[in-house]
């Protein structure tokens, strides 16, 4: 056998053939590096789902690796030889194969970067670690954006990218001649509800994932979530037909209702397409044109597709920005000082709550939430209580198919939960349960009032919400966007504010009273 000259490290969110990693591979010489390990399931009480996500997709892709005829090493994780963790795993691939160099494409989590190089230092060998030219940006070019700046805004970033690759543009100018449209976007769908909607985009589980699914629920039998439902995209060619499939059935109602909620209807307007990207099934070069070509031809409306380009070309690309140039530091940021552990009720969705026992209730069964119900409802929850942000980044990361670190853990903590002091947005998201009633929320099954501020009755959001200003009060006020809110603070007399400090005293503790059965 020929000496080994290169192995190429293929990580569970890189799925991407032409990813740079494969640059001047060579079948005669290179070989691929692939494995599943439970480290990665059980580092934060991964939701069944979110694991067969990975392992069904990867292995999935490993099938494509050998039709094109590549040699792949695969460890798959009910190998009785199989180390359970990243670096064993790959500690003892260098030394079996015995590689002259390592090649990889940059991953999406710091911390698995840091192993990595660790492995090979260990083996005096070389590794090349390549930009992940799957996105617009480096973070190299981010860093060269924020430098000399005060505040790292989305907005001047998004415009930056839509200048630099003529997306949605016209003769310089903004298509349309405004940068957003949000003013045409974002409503409620009304008493009446959203009507017909169009079906998921489901696939069919083969054989490779119904034996995923076999192996995810019994080696995770305690793990939360169900799989009973999976149905998502986890080959390129179900990725591209989920991608047509948006584009045609729901992107034109997608600006309009993308912040809508309503109970019993998980899937709604929005796309289902993160996970796809993130594992890098699809690239978001791809999404975009789609988007903008369904503009061009007139079978979309500008707002619509200016709207979801925004979220794949600006936030996507700025939310990775800040990921590579504030990590490690970031993960350990805590503005607010929240310590509270996370109410039991998070794993199992048993709570009296409607809106968050639907939101958790559909993310276990899914492993999917749109972003109001992430940040609006099971986010804007967490913060109102003062959980702490480290915990609610755990959460995120271990039950939602999308959740790698690179993406989660800036959405969770800055823009989420406002740990990082006002980095990535410029107030805390905070508001009561009339918010959530009037974006659809489904309070009139739930026993609590949203417009009632303390009492057994009222709504605990909106319980939560006054305290937390008042928590916070001498913060906030130095802040101009949450002047308005924080004024409104000289309405409540000092018994009523006695009223809501016991009432969100008491739910706290009754949160921490409430544990999940296994961790």
């Amino acid at each position: 056998m020929s000496q080994l000259r290169t192995l190429v490290l293929v990580l569970g969110d890189q799925l991407d053939i032409d990813a740079s990693a494969f640059d001047g591979f060579d079948p005669a010489v290179d070989a691929v590096w692939m494995a599943e390990v439970a480290e990665e399931s059980t580092r934060v009480w991964s939701a069944k789902p979110r694991i067969a996500m990975f392992l069904t997709a990867m292995r999935h892709f490993a099938d494509t690796l050998r039709d094109a005829g590549r040699t792949v090493h695969y460890r798959r994780l009910d190998d009785p030889l199989n180390h359970d963790s990243l670096a064993a795993e790959l500690r003892h691939a260098l030394t079996t194969l015995g590689p002259e160099r390592v090649v990889m494409t940059t991953p999406g989590d710091w911390r698995v970067l840091q192993a990595v190089r660790a492995v090979a230092a260990e083996h005096a060998l070389t590794i090349d670690i390549r930009d992940d030219r799957h996105f617009f940006t480096t973070a190299r070019d981010f860093a060269a954006h924020a430098k000399g700046r005060r505040s790292l805004r989305m907005e001047y970033f998004y415009r930056e990218q839509r200048r630099a690759h003529g997306v949605l543009m016209r003769d310089g100018e903004p298509e349309g001649g405004a940068w957003n449209f949000d003013a045409d976007n974002r409503e409620s769908f009304g008493r009446h509800g959203p009507g017909v909607v169009p079906p998921r985009t489901a696939f069919a589980p083969d054989a490779t994932t119904r034996e995923v699914i076999a192996l995810v629920d019994a080696r995770f039998a305690k793990h939360p979530g169900s799989l009973a439902s999976f149905a998502w995209p986890v080959t390129r060619e179900q990725a591209l037909t989920a991608l047509t499939r948006f584009v045609d059935e729901r992107l034109p109602l997608f600006g309009r209702y993308q912040d809508a909620m309503w109970s019993g209807e998980a899937w709604l307007y929005h796309s289902h397409l993160a996970a796809a990207m993130n594992l890098k099934l699809i690239n978001p070069r791809e999404v975009v044109a789609a988007t903008e070509a369904a503009y061009r031809t007139g079978r979309v409306p500008l707002a619509s597709a200016e709207g979801f380009i925004r979220q794949i070309l600006g936030w996507r690309e700025y939310v990775r920005g800040i990921y590579w140039t504030m990590m490690p530091g970031y993960l350990d940021r805590n503005a607010l000082g929240a310590e509270e552990p996370l109410p039991g009720w998070y794993w199992t969705g048993h709570t009296r709550m409607a809106c968050l026992s639907d939101a958790i209730t559909q993310t276990l069964e899914h492993g999917y939430a749109h972003h109001i119900q992430r940040l609006m409802v099971t986010g804007l929850y967490a913060l109102l209580l003062g959980v702490k942000p480290q915990a609610v980044h755990e959460w995120y990361l271990a039950v939602y198919v999308d959740a790698v670190e690179w993406v989660e853990l800036p959405n969770t903590l800055g823009m989420s939960q406002y740990a990082d002091d006002g980095v990535m947005a410029s107030k805390p998201y905070v508001a009561t349960g009339q918010y959530i009633q009037r974006m659809g929320g489904p309070c009139a099954r739930c026993p609590f009032d949203p417009k009632q501020r303390a009492g057994e009755g009222a709504c605990p959001f909106t319980t939560l919400y006054w305290d937390f200003l008042m928590r916070h009060e001498a913060r906030l006020a130095k802040n101009q966007r949450m002047a308005l809110q924080v004024r409104n603070l000289a309405r409540l007399s000092v018994e009523e504010r006695a009223a809501i400090a016991e009432r969100a005293s008491a739910l706290r503790e009754e949160s921490r009273n409430m544990r999940p059965a296994a961790t």
